[in-house]
């Protein structure tokens, strides 16, 4: 039998990394949009995108380290209070358990067997996978999901940044709405790839939005911009 082919797995890292990518094509193109619409010339196009690239992904990271540890400090605290009443109350954690698997459609005799068997192999893991949704899979990492989210947002960043270097003044806006428009894709394809889902769904969904947040941007730009020689 051939191994099935599962996506779960990168979850994490992939969650991260479709987030940067995309968050440093959509941020520093909508800042070079809006400082383009208010400006003649090149140099406060590549300021602000440079900065733009460097804050976006210097705040990626942090954010991103913040929030899945904050979501591994949660499952500590589980596995930890999880672990002090297998010690305390085994008897009530094991019922506890077996009622997870009556619910999942066992019936009581073999939902007893199985809890024990389990019990007996790995009490803490059967318990932080079944009952409190904790798994290897699944689990948070901290490092890894900052490192992916703040290397991906320069990667995806860079694209309009050399835009904003290469593209004519006069029609910068339009190239890089344009380039935007095949980054955004060509990123919602690679994570549809990636991730085994609807390769035309994705690329749909970012793009619409990436051309929402664009043109809110270019209008703040033409609004309230002052124009520079």
């Amino acid at each position: 039998m051939e191994n099935e082919n599962h996506y779960i797995n990168r979850s994490g890292w992939l969650r991260a990394a479709v987030l940067g990518a995309n968050d440093g094509i959509l941020s520093t193109t909508s800042l070079a949009i809006g400082v383009a619409a208010a400006s003649v010339t090149r140099e406060p196009i590549l300021l602000a995108s440079v900065a733009g690239l460097v804050a976006g992904a210097l705040s990626m990271a942090a954010g991103e380290y913040v929030s899945v540890s904050s979501q591994a400090d949660v499952e500590k605290a589980d596995l930890k209070r999880e672990k002090m009443e297998l010690e305390t109350v085994p008897e009530s954690e094991l019922e506890e358990l077996a009622q997870i698997y009556v619910k999942r459609g066992l019936n009581k005799e073999l939902a007893q067997q199985v809890a024990k068997e389990l019990t007996s192999f790995d009490a803490l893991g059967a318990h932080a996978r079944d009952e409190l949704g904790i798994n290897e899979i699944t689990q948070a990492y901290p490092l890894t999901a900052a490192f992916a989210s703040a290397v991906s947002f320069v990667i995806g960043g860079l694209l309009p940044l050399m835009v904003a270097i290469f593209a004519p003044i006069k029609e910068m806006v339009l190239y890089q709405y344009g380039f935007s428009i095949l980054f955004l894709a060509f990123s919602g394809m690679l994570a549809a790839k990636a991730g085994g889902s609807n390769v035309l769904k994705a690329i749909m969904r970012i793009c619409i939005w990436g051309t929402f947040a664009m043109a809110m941007s270019a209008l703040v730009g033409y609004l309230f911009g002052v124009q520079t020689s």
